[in-house]
């Protein structure tokens, strides 16, 4: 009876399951149509809504502005916790929207400046913040808990603020609105973004070295809680795109920050050391899929993809990668031309493997050349592992003598923990991490301690088309240390960037360019 019970519940599980298939596809259809809301302040709204415009007949993908001062807009994200994207007009409401934890990526969409918004002719002669303070003058300022304009400003001028402040004939709570002020003849002058200036004619601009000489960037930031990545980020980078975004930008008076080159989906190319796979490959494919984009990873011995970015420094047309994430130092300063930077992510060691027992008894780099011993290494000219391991050997001199027992020489060192799986080599030259997945299958031995360590550096390259997303692969890598250091990496990964030419790569590893 029992039995009969429950097949009958399974039965019913099912049928609803079947019945409620069409309306869940007819959900996800519907969540797809919706726009995305976008959170934009005041003083962005005539070139967002632009862009917009042509993101949808474009895209097809619908967007919902919603204006207003940057401050106030984060105080409605923060208790909301709802919307897709948050357009800032300054760099400061972006930190506190990080400390907030209510956004992510950030791509950069404009530059601006503030400066005094005068009538064209400037009529009062207003030079200077001094000559606000003049009998019969009256000037505006917006409110520095609402816009960003005046939080900027406020933080430059300090007490200066304070007096102004007590002065200012009027305050409103968006930078559009003084400015309107100034348009209409209410206020003689104004604090308001350069920017802010170019989208009212009958207006100039003055230049104040206490405001004038800072700059601040407009971005646009994904929100935390947004349920479409992938379209949020379609936007942003529409926005910032300098053949998209940023040529609207700049017809209505901004500064493009610069962006990547838009494409609906980009085709983003990686090369990456074989090392580094267990580790990146499925952090890869998450970020790709975050990003809505095509990433292709190519693993492969450093030497081998040097050699290739080599040969397509003098070719028409080849795809060249947009980043690189190499094995070990030694092998960025054959391409620093095209990648002058890099963040060194992870290191490993470099070690003697044996299978378990050790029946040849290998503990040290001498022993590699006892009679008879079938060793397994990686080839010099076509890995990084392999470029270190001769020169491991040649300055311990033992290059000679140890090269006698290679029977194998292999790009990457995962083909030869699989040839001591399988019993045909009796030790091998690895990285650490390459044996960390079968641990209980080998015996490993340490080389000295000056010369055991690689170190990953991940590096994008300066003409990309698509430095930004390869920007933020790297800023996603380094958000994931947990599982660089589960694949037995240790994280070096929070340091700053290293120019190419100053990567400290010890005399025995440099190599001729």
């Amino acid at each position: 009876m029992k039995t009969k019970y429950v097949a009958l519940l399974l039965i019913v599980a099912g049928l609803l399951a079947f019945a409620l298939a069409p309306l869940l596809v007819v959900d996800k259809k519907k969540s797809a149509r919706e726009p995305l809301v976008v959170y934009c302040a005041a003083g962005l709204k005539k070139p967002v809504e632009a862009v917009a415009s042509a993101f949808e007949k474009d895209v097809g993908i619908k967007i919902s502005l919603q204006y207003g001062g940057t401050a106030t807009l984060l105080s409605q994200i923060k208790v909301a916790k709802q919307g897709d994207l948050f357009v800032a007009a300054d760099d400061g409401s972006l930190e506190d929207a990080r400390k907030m934890d209510v956004i992510r990526e950030v791509l950069p969409v404009a530059l601006q400046h503030p400066v005094l918004m005068v009538a064209r002719g400037n009529p009062k002669g207003i030079t200077g913040l001094d000559d606000l303070l003049k009998s019969g003058v009256k000037f505006a300022l917006a409110d520095p808990d609402a816009a960003s304009i005046s939080k900027v400003s406020r933080r430059l001028l300090g007490e200066k603020w304070a007096v102004l402040a007590a002065k200012a004939a009027v305050t409103k709570p968006t930078v559009m609105d003084i400015a309107s002020d100034v348009k209409i003849g209410a206020v003689d002058a104004a604090i308001v973004w350069d920017s802010t200036v170019a989208q009212f004619k009958e207006s100039e601009a003055v230049a104040v070295a206490e405001l004038s000489n800072h700059a601040e960037k407009a971005s646009a930031a994904v929100l935390s809680f947004c349920r479409r990545s992938a379209d949020a980020l379609s936007f942003a980078r529409y926005l910032s795109a300098p053949d998209k975004g940023g040529a609207v930008f700049e017809q209505h008076g901004f500064k493009p920050a610069g962006g990547d080159k838009w494409a609906a989906k980009p085709d983003v190319l990686l090369y990456s050391g074989g090392v580094n796979r267990p580790a990146i490959e499925k952090l890869v494919q998450e970020f790709a899929d975050r990003e809505g984009i095509t990433l292709t990873t190519v693993f492969n011995g450093c030497g081998i993809l040097c050699a290739a970015m080599k040969a397509m420094e003098s070719a028409d047309s080849p795809k060249y990668p947009d980043a690189y994430y190499a094995c070990d130092v030694c092998f960025v300063p054959p391409v620093a031309k095209q990648f002058p930077e890099a963040v060194l992510l992870t290191q490993t060691e470099i070690v003697i493997a044996v299978p378990k027992g050790n029946a040849k008894n290998v503990r040290t780099l001498a022993d590699l050349a006892q009679p008879g011993l079938k060793l397994g290494i990686c080839n010099a000219e076509q890995s990084t592992l392999g470029f270190m391991t001769r020169a491991i050997l040649k300055s311990s001199n033992l290059l000679d003598s140890v090269m006698k027992n290679v029977v194998v020489q292999v790009p990457t060192a995962d083909f030869l923990v699989n040839q001591m799986r399988a019993g045909a080599l009796d030790a091998a030259i690895v990285y650490l991490v390459n044996v960390k997945a079968a641990r209980e299958h080998f015996d490993v031995f340490p080389l000295p301690a000056d010369k055991a360590r690689a170190v990953q550096p991940f590096a994008v390259r300066k003409d990309s088309d698509y430095r930004g997303i390869s920007n933020r692969l790297l800023a996603w890598l380094r958000g994931h240390k947990e599982t660089f250091e589960a694949a037995g990496f240790v994280w070096t990964g929070n340091s700053e960037p290293v120019a190419s030419d100053k990567l400290d790569i010890p005399p025995w590893l440099r190599q001729q360019q």
